[in-house]
This record gives C-alpha cells, sequence and structure tokens, in this order.
C-alpha cells in the first residue's frame, strides 16, 4: 500500500498575478479616468476592470 497516497500537501502558494504592470505608474481609464491593470506604456484605449466588464455587457446585448 502506498503510505504517501493519504498524505496531506503541504502550504501552496498562490501564483503571481500575470498581465499586470509591475508598478505604477498604471494607464488610464479612458472611459471613467480610474488606474487600469496595464502600463502607461500600453497601445491602444486601456480599459479598467469594471468598464471592460460593463463594456462586454453592452456589446453582447448590442446584437
Amino acid at each position: 500500500m502506498d503510505e504517501t497516497y493519504c498524505e496531506t500537501p503541504g502550504r501552496i502558494a498562490p501564483a503571481p498575478p500575470t498581465g499586470t504592470a509591475e508598478g505604477p505608474p498604471y494607464a488610464e481609464c479612458v472611459l471613467c479616468r480610474e488606474p487600469t491593470e496595464h502600463p502607461e506604456s500600453t497601445k491602444g484605449a486601456t480599459l479598467c476592470p469594471v468598464c471592460t466588464w460593463q463594456e462586454a455587457g453592452r456589446t453582447a446585448c448590442s446584437g
């Protein structure tokens, strides 16, 4: 019988977030001017998470 099968694993550290800037300065959201998760060097229209979610809802319902 394998004795290691029933052992509980040690604490697992969460993975660091990916796709976000390492630190300020963050780009402004083009709709509400709140800081986004993107660095200022990001090209194109940057949206904060809230505006991204709202924009996705508007686009999905505009059929």
